[in-house]
């Protein structure tokens, strides 16, 4: 009995030491791979992004344009560009009693995004 534990023992060692030596050429592997990876990922990061987002027709990208940026993808969006306070009722007094403010929206605008690449 005693020596076929032995033969367990041994053949769990060497499978254990054989399995390191398998983990460190994968991890090297790997590491030729991510090497490769990123030499073509630094020609990919030579390219600048921006988003530049103008809300309810104040600023302009005209100033980024002059500087070389390109638009590569422009959307807009309805936004609220102003809220107003109004009384609930005709009996409420907003100063005295803030229960009966409401607040709604007084001017709808345009949110528009840019996204700029150089």
């Amino acid at each position: 009995m005693k020596p076929f534990l032995k033969y367990i023992s041994i053949s769990f060692i060497i499978i254990f030491l054989s399995s390191c030596s398998y983990f460190n050429n994968f991890k090297r592997n790997n590491n030729n791979n991510n090497q490769e990876l990123n030499s073509k990922d630094i020609n990919m990061k030579n390219k600048q992004k921006l988003e530049v987002k103008i809300s309810c027709g104040e600023g302009n990208i005209n100033d980024f344009l002059d500087k070389g940026w390109k638009i590569k993808k422009e959307y807009s969006e309805e936004k609220i560009c102003s809220w107003k306070s109004i009384p609930a009722n005709n009996k409420c007094n907003i100063e005295k009693d803030k229960g009966c403010k409401i607040i709604k929206p007084d001017k709808i605008g345009i949110e528009t995004f840019y996204l700029l690449e150089k």
